[in-house]
């Protein structure tokens, strides 16, 4: 929501106005000196958006206020040139509406372009979230970076680097809305006080790494040229895709990692498929490329990578995971119930890769059981048993 600095406004006076907390609108105005606020100049205030009210006989300003629960300044700061005495009947005005519901709704199947939208409508409503392009996919689609808070601690996420086990990424931003709700309201999550991760941990998210083989996946073969006639190829002119692990060029991403390529490559498919083929080399797909570039420049303390499906986490690689991982992912299985493994006999993965290049806690969690792609009426249970390892991985 936007408003217009009045004479004698400051950041603190907004912050007790619409009971936000004083970080966030510092931190959704990066680019303004609160300690050089101008008459005019427009402020962005995290959690609202304006809603519009219809005057009806009777209505008056403190009235309106009372009745919608806000303070009767946050009418004049909507509302500059409105007086008490000058409300018409069908006249509309400007009425803070305070945003207690989420916007994702993640039930359902969640393409590129649902995405997208998503991370439009979050930015609008919680300006101190940033996001940034990380690179392209093969079909041009932006892959995005989200980023939240001012800590110390470096905690990364991300989703569907596997086409077919896109439901990993409306779990992802379905809690990351439920965790901008409880910043800007001021509330708990499973009785664990959210604010403090905001000072203490820098959250990024990918929420989707494989755009084009999402929509691959739920919308079945594009219509573009020669993407169509290739993935058909690939398919063996199948037009059901539900198999279909890969990026769009037939290259399993979560097999492109330098930690074992070579071992990994041996025995799985020599030419684009709709899973495992590695590729001709490590790192060769854009999509692979972005995240480890992301990844090699910020520093990540730990990082999660989200699959499906097997209720598992996986935590270790060659032995060269940190002592601390045993414990986190520990924790992990108490909140989740999901069985901890530390080894598995498959390499080249994302997981393996931060492990091997940085010996920091790397995880890649299996969410829910079944067949890939997972049916939706799954997604609530997994959206909770996920609940829990995410708020792990910002106390931990």
């Amino acid at each position: 929501m936007n408003i217009q600095v009045r004479q004698g406004d400051n950041f603190w006076s907004y912050s007790q106005l619409f009971n936000i907390p004083l970080k966030l609108i510092a931190d959704s105005n990066p680019d303004v000196n609160p300690s050089k606020l101008q008459v005019g100049q427009n402020i962005r205030i995290p959690g609202y958006y304006v809603n519009f009210f219809s005057i009806k006989p009777g209505d008056s300003l403190w009235g309106i206020a009372n009745q919608l629960g806000f303070n009767i300044n946050t009418l004049y700061i909507l509302n500059p040139t409105i007086t008490p005495n000058s409300l018409k009947i069908g006249q509309s005005i400007n009425v803070p509406f305070r945003v207690q519901s989420s916007i994702v709704q993640g039930n359902r199947n969640y393409t590129y372009s649902a995405l997208m939208n998503d991370i439009r409508h979050l930015i609008e409503i919680y300006p101190f979230v940033w996001a940034r392009s990380i690179g392209s996919s093969v079909m041009a689609k932006e892959i995005t970076e989200l980023r939240i808070g001012r800590g110390e601690k470096r905690v990364h996420l991300n989703g569907s680097i596997h086409a077919n086990e896109w439901m990993t990424t409306p779990i992802l931003m379905q809690t990351l809305n439920q965790y901008l709700l409880a910043l800007t309201n001021s509330e708990d999550i499973r009785g664990l006080d959210i604010s403090p991760f905001y000072d203490s941990v820098i959250l990024s998210i990918v929420p989707m790494i494989n755009p084009d083989g999402v929509d691959l996946v739920i919308n079945g073969a594009p219509d573009e040229e020669p993407f169509r006639s290739d993935v058909l190829a690939i398919n063996n002119g199948s037009m059901d895709f539900s198999g279909w692990k890969a990026n769009i060029r037939g290259v399993d991403l979560n097999n492109q990692f330098p930690a074992l390529w070579e071992e990994e490559a041996q025995g799985r498919p020599t030419k684009p498929s709709p899973r495992d083929f590695p590729g001709e080399s490590p790192l060769t797909e854009p999509e692979s490329i972005a995240i480890a570039n992301l990844t090699t420049e910020s520093n990540f303390g730990r990082a999660l990578t989200y699959h499906t499906q097997g209720k598992e986490i996986y935590w270790g690689f060659q032995g060269l995971e940190p002592t601390e991982s045993e414990t986190i992912v520990n924790e992990f299985s108490r909140v989740s119930g999901y069985l901890p493994i530390q080894y598995v006999d498959s390499y080249a993965g994302y997981k393996d890769w931060f492990i091997q290049e940085w010996r920091r806690p790397g995880f890649t969690i299996e969410l829910g059981r079944g067949i890939n792609p997972l049916p939706i009426d799954q997604f609530y249970e997994i959206y909770q048993e996920n609940l829990g390892i995410f708020l792990a991985s910002l106390y931990m």
